[in-house]
């Protein structure tokens, strides 16, 4: 019974690594699709504009964070796993009919199916914040809580930084090519990513199919059932949920801010001293981009080995501080100092020359990695019973990745994209806080244990 329990436990494992992967392959479609759109003439090369289908992806998170989490309360992790690719589905399903419907059409002085994509990334949203309610907790638990548990979730979050980094790098070199001949022009249209979407609908629905017929049991389903649980307090309770939840929002805006808008950066020609060749910079900036992400996979990688050794608290505190001075650097260093890098370009490195701050900004990959993984453990430690709830919260928090690369790239607008790092310093300040003192938790005398 044992080796059965502990065979059971490693499928749900391996099932919920894969499902990381697919939270990040969906959510990393925005960014390269946002080129697109942001090149189109009626967009007129607005940053904020180019950020509005990342920004509706993660806004779902706000409306089905709650949600997801009573669902998966009530029908368990295989069932919402379930309903959440489904909806993934639909999803990307919708961003392909926005190259078909409304071709032609304008709405508010832009093209209409601007809007269907934007729905679709809406749509998509909702799946992946589904997905993240399901893996993390499920990892959690199954690790035993603890630095165990922080280390099941560094393991997941390194497949995460798997499709993270393959995603956008596809997506660049299907549309590379196409945006220094054409996209300028506006003879590019998201329909040029139709390959891409096809990829996203078959992955969704052969992940379907397999969980479909893979026995996965919740790792609490033979203790009670849920709704016999009596919950006499809340998640919001607890101190240090409450700053975790704050933190978390954060961190996302901070981890989809500094490529994002490095990306843009880069890639605009119109930057005296700092622009790449005007024949390169869409395709460089890409893969400059695609590099932090890169290093977001070694970092979890790294994290994954030492997760068990080392304290959350340990590891938020020392990367959220190089974090800060990395950016610091990057904001006060004049941005016509130039730097050899090595740029990972999908199958090996290349040595191109970017601005020195871009390099800087690169190697906050090595910095965000961990934190998804030493936040959320923080922050659901010692909530018992009330971690499935919690994580539904928790996850509704993660619109901050919607919200803060919006705000970064309209004062980028107004003003310099040195300056909009501005947004990721004060978000890392507080990380640090939360690692040093946040984190604490406060309210040990709640009870937790299930009855």
């Amino acid at each position: 019974m044992n080796a059965e329990k502990k065979s059971g436990n490693l499928v749900a494992i391996i099932t919920m690594f894969f499902l990381f992967a697919m939270i990040s392959f969906v959510t990393n479609l925005a960014a390269p699709i946002g080129v697109i759109w942001k090149n189109q003439p009626a967009f007129e090369g607005s940053n904020f504009l180019g950020m509005l289908g990342n920004m509706m992806n993660f806004l779902a998170y706000l409306f089905m964070g709650i949600p997801a989490g009573k669902l998966l309360s009530k029908i368990g992790y295989k069932k919402t796993a379930l309903v959440a690719i489904a909806v993934g589905f639909l999803g990307v399903l919708t961003q392909y009919l926005s190259g078909i419907i409304g071709v032609g059409a304008e709405l508010f002085s832009l093209p209409a199916n601007f809007f269907v994509y934007l729905l679709g990334a809406f749509i998509a949203g909702f799946s992946v914040c589904m997905l993240n309610t399901v893996v993390n907790p499920m990892l959690n638990l199954l690790g035993g809580g603890g630095n165990k548990g922080n280390q099941l979730i560094q393991i997941g979050a390194t497949f995460n930084s798997l499709a993270a980094t393959i995603t956008p790098m596809f997506v660049g070199a299907l549309i590379g090519d196409i945006t220094k001949e054409r996209i300028l022009s506006g003879e590019v249209t998201i329909n040029n990513v139709n390959p891409v979407l096809y990829i996203a609908l078959g992955v969704f629905a052969l992940a379907f199919l397999i969980l479909l017929f893979i026995p996965i049991a919740d790792p609490d389903e033979n203790r009670k059932k849920r709704s016999e649980i009596k919950y006499e307090h809340s998640p919001w309770n607890f101190r240090h949920f409450v700053l975790g939840s704050i933190a978390i929002f954060i961190y996302v805006g901070v981890e989809v801010g500094i490529p994002g808008t490095l990306n843009f950066f880069l890639a605009d020609t119109t930057i005296k001293g700092a622009s790449l060749d005007p024949q390169k910079a869409a395709a460089i900036a890409g893969f400059v981009a695609g590099t932090y992400w890169f290093l977001m996979l070694i970092g979890r990688f790294l994290g994954s080995l030492v997760g068990g050794k080392v304290s959350s608290k340990t590891m938020l505190t020392f990367v959220s501080a190089l974090g800060i001075a990395l950016v610091l650097l990057a904001i006060l260093l004049p941005k016509d100092i130039t730097t050899s890098m090595p740029v990972f370009t999908g199958s090996s490195f290349s040595m191109v020359q970017v601005p020195l701050i871009a390099l800087f900004l690169v190697l906050c990959g090595l910095c965000t990695s961990i934190m998804w993984g030493s936040i959320f453990n923080l922050a659901v430690e010692g909530l018992g019973k009330y971690t499935a709830a919690a994580s539904g919260i928790f996850m509704m928090m993660v619109v901050g990745g919607g919200i803060l690369p919006l705000l970064q790239n309209w004062i980028a607008d107004i003003s310099t994209y040195q300056a909009s790092y501005i947004v990721i310093l004060v978000g890392l300040l507080y990380i640090l806080f939360y690692a040093l003192i946040g984190s604490k938790n406060v309210n040990k005398d709640i009870p937790v244990e299930v009855e």
